[in-house]
Protein backbone atom coordinates (compact mmCIF):
# COMPACT_ATOMS: atom_id res chain seq x y z
CA UNK A 1 0.00 0.00 0.00
CA UNK A 2 1.29 3.78 -1.15
CA UNK A 3 1.39 6.04 2.07
CA UNK A 4 -0.56 9.01 1.87
CA UNK A 5 2.62 10.95 1.58
CA UNK A 6 3.21 9.37 -1.37
CA UNK A 7 2.49 11.22 -4.90
CA UNK A 8 2.38 10.62 -8.35
CA UNK A 9 5.10 12.54 -10.61
CA UNK A 10 3.74 11.51 -14.03
CA UNK A 11 0.17 9.49 -14.44
CA UNK A 12 0.89 9.50 -18.47
CA UNK A 13 0.55 5.83 -20.11
CA UNK A 14 4.53 4.80 -21.15
CA UNK A 15 5.42 4.48 -24.71
CA UNK A 16 8.41 2.48 -25.58
CA UNK A 17 11.23 4.46 -23.46
CA UNK A 18 9.22 6.79 -21.81
CA UNK A 19 9.71 7.50 -17.65
CA UNK A 20 7.25 6.83 -15.08
CA UNK A 21 7.84 8.76 -11.92
CA UNK A 22 6.57 8.58 -8.38
CA UNK A 23 7.66 10.14 -4.87
CA UNK A 24 7.33 7.49 -1.85
CA UNK A 25 7.57 8.33 1.71
CA UNK A 26 9.93 5.79 3.57
CA UNK A 27 7.65 4.12 6.11
CA UNK A 28 9.40 1.77 7.73
CA UNK A 29 10.52 2.98 11.22
CA UNK A 30 13.79 1.71 10.77
CA UNK A 31 14.26 3.25 7.05
CA UNK A 32 15.11 2.04 3.60
CA UNK A 33 17.78 -0.55 5.93
CA UNK A 34 19.48 -3.89 3.91
CA UNK A 35 16.30 -5.72 3.76
CA UNK A 36 13.67 -3.76 2.05
CA UNK A 37 16.72 -2.39 -0.14
CA UNK A 38 17.39 -6.23 -1.15
CA UNK A 39 13.88 -6.91 -1.30
CA UNK A 40 13.84 -3.89 -3.76
CA UNK A 41 16.98 -4.36 -5.93
CA UNK A 42 15.86 -8.26 -6.64
CA UNK A 43 12.05 -6.94 -7.57
CA UNK A 44 14.15 -4.34 -9.86
CA UNK A 45 15.84 -6.98 -11.59
CA UNK A 46 12.94 -8.84 -12.30
CA UNK A 47 11.44 -6.18 -14.64
CA UNK A 48 13.21 -5.35 -18.38
CA UNK A 49 12.93 -1.25 -17.31
CA UNK A 50 15.59 0.93 -16.11
CA UNK A 51 14.99 1.54 -12.30
CA UNK A 52 16.76 4.67 -10.66
CA UNK A 53 16.18 5.69 -7.07
CA UNK A 54 16.92 9.73 -5.86
CA UNK A 55 17.06 10.96 -2.89
CA UNK A 56 17.72 14.59 -2.57
CA UNK A 57 20.67 15.13 -4.94
CA UNK A 58 21.71 11.57 -4.90
CA UNK A 59 20.56 9.12 -8.11
CA UNK A 60 21.63 5.74 -8.02
CA UNK A 61 20.59 2.55 -10.19
CA UNK A 62 17.58 1.22 -8.38
CA UNK A 63 19.15 -2.12 -9.44
CA UNK A 64 22.21 -2.60 -7.40
CA UNK A 65 22.21 -2.78 -3.46
CA UNK A 66 25.74 -1.02 -3.20
CA UNK A 67 24.17 1.74 -4.63
CA UNK A 68 20.77 1.92 -2.81
CA UNK A 69 22.33 2.08 0.22
CA UNK A 70 24.45 4.60 -0.61
CA UNK A 71 21.12 6.61 -0.17
CA UNK A 72 21.19 6.33 3.75
CA UNK A 73 17.16 6.85 4.03
CA UNK A 74 15.74 6.84 7.12
CA UNK A 75 11.92 6.64 7.99
CA UNK A 76 10.32 9.98 6.55
CA UNK A 77 12.75 10.46 3.46
CA UNK A 78 11.57 11.51 0.20
CA UNK A 79 12.54 8.86 -2.75
CA UNK A 80 11.70 9.38 -6.36
CA UNK A 81 11.31 6.30 -7.92
CA UNK A 82 11.33 6.48 -11.61
CA UNK A 83 11.09 3.50 -14.48
CA UNK A 84 11.94 3.71 -18.27
CA UNK A 85 10.67 0.89 -20.48
CA UNK A 86 7.60 -1.25 -21.75
CA UNK A 87 6.81 -2.94 -18.04
CA UNK A 88 7.05 0.39 -16.29
CA UNK A 89 3.42 0.65 -15.44
CA UNK A 90 3.70 -3.17 -13.98
CA UNK A 91 6.97 -2.29 -12.06
CA UNK A 92 6.54 1.11 -10.84
CA UNK A 93 3.68 0.05 -8.39
CA UNK A 94 5.47 -2.94 -7.31
CA UNK A 95 8.97 -0.92 -6.38
CA UNK A 96 6.74 1.96 -4.61
CA UNK A 97 5.51 -0.64 -2.43
CA UNK A 98 8.17 -1.72 -1.37
CA UNK A 99 9.33 1.49 0.19
CA UNK A 100 6.07 2.41 1.45
CA UNK A 101 5.58 -0.62 3.38
CA UNK A 102 5.43 0.03 6.92
CA UNK A 103 7.87 -2.96 7.49
CA UNK A 104 8.66 -5.77 5.30
CA UNK A 105 6.08 -8.21 6.51
CA UNK A 106 3.82 -5.52 4.86
CA UNK A 107 5.71 -5.60 1.66
CA UNK A 108 6.27 -8.01 -1.07
CA UNK A 109 9.13 -9.56 -1.39
CA UNK A 110 9.08 -12.25 -4.44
Amino acid sequence: MVSPLSRSVSKREPMNGETLRQTVTVANPQGFHLRPAAAFAKRAAQFQSTVTLTRDDRRVNGKSLMEIMFLAAEQGSELLVEVTGGDAPEALPALVEIIAAPSMDDGDES
